[in-house]
Order: C-alpha cells, then structure tokens, then sequence
C-alpha cells in the first residue's frame, strides 16, 4: 500500500475493531504517526480505563514509526489553522497533516470532515 500517515482516529478504528479496521490494518507495516496523534490515543485508550501497560503494549504491537512535533512541525501545523477552522479540524489533525505534507505521504482518518476541506495532501478515508 506505500508509507502513509496516521491520525489518531484511524488507530482508534483498529484498536477498537471499528468499521475500517481492516483498511488501517493494511497500512500499519509502512505508516508513521505525529507523537501529537500517538498522543491522543493514549489518552482515549486511559481514559476508556485501559491500564497503561496494556496501551503500551497494544500501541508498541503496532510498530508505528513516530515522529517528534519539533519547531517545524509546529510551524506548519500553525499555518494549517486558518484553512482548516470552518471544517472544526483539531490541533492533533493538523499535526497529521503538516507530518503528511512534510513527508509528501497520504493521510489515513476516520474524520470525513478532512475530505471537504483543502489540506495540500491526499487524505485516504477508511468508512
């Protein structure tokens, strides 16, 4: 399928077995994720009453490459604000998108709201 980037909602999908489990399930061995949308996965994995090891351990079955949300990444992600507000997009979606337009790879959501709003990369939906 080729390299792309993950948002948290995706990894959800796989996750929690959800409608797209399976198309997600097919990107894992090439895909790269924003420590930002890593993040918020953890989060809803605690906050659902995971214990943090078993998170740990799901999250790190995956083999997700991470990459750090350094200056650049915040820059980019900035400058994602404006074209993105109206669609509601978050700081965690636009973090996806900034590593996706820096990498010059797709992105994989669960989110139908990216595919009506001009982002600069190619957004691969999963229902």
């Amino acid at each position: 399928m080729g390299r792309v980037v993950l948002d948290a909602s995706a990894i959800l999908v796989l996750i929690n077995g959800e409608a797209g489990a399976a198309a997600v399930a097919e990107t894992l061995e090439d895909a790269v994720v924003s420590a930002v949308n890593l993040s918020e996965v953890v989060g809803k994995l605690l906050e659902t009453g995971m214990p943090r090891r078993e998170a740990e351990s799901t999250l790190g079955g995956l083999g997700l490459e991470v990459h750090p949300f350094d200056e650049t990444a915040a820059w980019s992600a900035g400058a994602l604000r404006s074209s993105t507000k109206k669609a509601g997009l978050s700081l965690g979606d636009r973090a996806c998108l900034a590593l996706a337009k820096e990498l010059d790879l797709p992105t994989v959501t669960a989110d139908s709201a990216w595919a009506k709003t001009p982002v600069g990369v190619e957004v691969r939906l999963v229902r």
